[in-house]
């Protein structure tokens, strides 16, 4: 695309659910800015507020790839549901015109003749031309140039134009946002991350709905390696272009899980686990400031996810604990993970500590007076205090 031809390249942000937020919407689109501006942080980029739309102006002479690069790490934010690479010109029906005949040569489209439509709106009302009478000028002026079919039903090529207070948006096409709400408008939680599937997926979702999440990793340290370790920082790492600023913090469990293995009640060292490590997660978020923890439980998915099993564990702890996976089964989690770029690390081989604990006869209808006895022997509440007390940060560096 020429630049002196189009204008000059800008990215138009389409809002959705924060639009609904009546006298709490200006909170939301405050968060959001400001979520921009921290995934920018290494562009030069002049936010600015439009109705339902957030226009990111870079600066003059500024080169379509660059544009492009911004367009992409933006739509990562959640909050937005569409982001657009358009084209800022004078807002004069002529200069409209030639900048949309130049949209068109561009576009690869062209050269198979695609049907085509032009779709304007007017933010200014005070502008000369209505919608309908501005697609009429642009649309024939791109049909007398090019011979392309308008089809206003079923077009394979849309032109958009969109005329502001100050000037005007041409585009052809967007790529999808992550949709939800800005992180932080929901408050914090903490995610216990394994180095599985499901709990990225678990921490990616509540992000979507505002949450801003630290990661809580188990590990089997000293009787497994860093690997888990490894997996967790990379899951992490991964997550983060979602909220930036995400935390890291690892739990040296392996002589914790021991001290469960030798109580001598192998069927329910599963969920006293479990419980063991919610009763820990709680004494970190707490530190922590936050508010809420979050699991990739999954209903009936393995023994441990029973609904007997999940009330006890519930049971633990007095925070409430998120699982915005109960509902969906593996292969709608893993369609999820390969979307956001997880699976391909939640595949990698590790040594879990789980599998320290692993039994053939794993208990799912746990009665909670019996882990409850078991937690009395291990004085469970001054374990996770002083599991709490053990946890090491990890900085994540994007």
């Amino acid at each position: 695309m020429t630049m002196t031809a189009l204008g000059e390249p800008c990215v138009l942000l389409k809002l959705g659910e924060v639009v609904l937020k009546g006298r709490n919407r200006e909170i939301f689109e405050m968060r959001l800015r400001a979520n921009i501006k921290h995934a920018l942080k290494d562009h030069r980029v002049d936010i600015r507020q439009r109705h339902g739309v957030i226009a990111l102006f870079l600066p003059p002479g500024t080169e379509v790839e660059v544009a492009e690069a911004v367009a992409a790490r933006v739509s990562d934010v959640p909050g937005i549901v569409l982001v657009h690479l358009a084209w800022r010109v004078p807002k004069d029906p002529d200069t409209i015109t030639k900048a949309g005949i130049e949209l068109i040569r561009d576009s690869d489209e062209v050269a198979r003749l695609a049907r085509f439509a032009v779709r304007s709106r007017r933010r200014d009302k005070r502008f000369p031309l209505r919608s309908n009478e501005l697609d009429h000028l642009v649309g024939g002026a791109i049909n007398d140039t090019f011979g392309l079919p308008v089809d206003l039903s079923r077009p394979e090529l849309t032109v958009h134009i969109e005329v502001d207070k100050d000037e005007a948006f041409l585009f052809t096409d967007g790529r999808p946002g992550q949709g939800g709400l800005p992180v932080g408008s929901s408050g914090r939680g903490l995610v216990l991350l394994s180095g599985g599937i499901d709990s990225p997926v678990a921490a990616y979702r509540m992000m979507r709905r505002g949450l801003r999440v630290d990661f809580l990793h188990f590990s089997g340290i000293p009787f497994t390696t860093s690997e888990s370790i490894y997996k967790a920082y990379a899951l992490a790492r991964n997550l983060d272009r979602f909220q930036g600023k995400s935390r890291l913090w690892v739990v040296p469990f392996g002589k914790a899980q021991q001290s469960i293995r030798n109580s001598g009640q192998d069927r329910l060292a599963v969920i006293a686990q479990r419980r063991l490590m919610l009763k820990t997660a709680e004494e970190v978020a707490h530190r922590i400031h936050a508010e809420a923890l979050v699991t990739g439980d999954s209903l009936g998915q393995v023994s441990s996810q029973t609904l007997t099993n999940i009330t006890a564990q519930d049971h633990a702890v007095d925070m409430p604990i998120m699982r915005p996976l109960i509902g969906l089964d593996k292969t709608e989690i893993m369609a999820e993970a390969r979307r956001i770029g997880t699976l391909q690390i939640s595949e990698l081989p590790d040594e879990d500590c789980c599998t320290l604990l692993s039994s053939r006869q794993a208990e799912t209808r746990a009665k909670i007076e019996d882990l409850k006895l078991i937690e009395r022997r291990l004085d469970a509440e001054d374990l996770a205090s002083q599991l709490a007390d053990s946890i090491q940060p990890y900085k994540l560096e994007v």
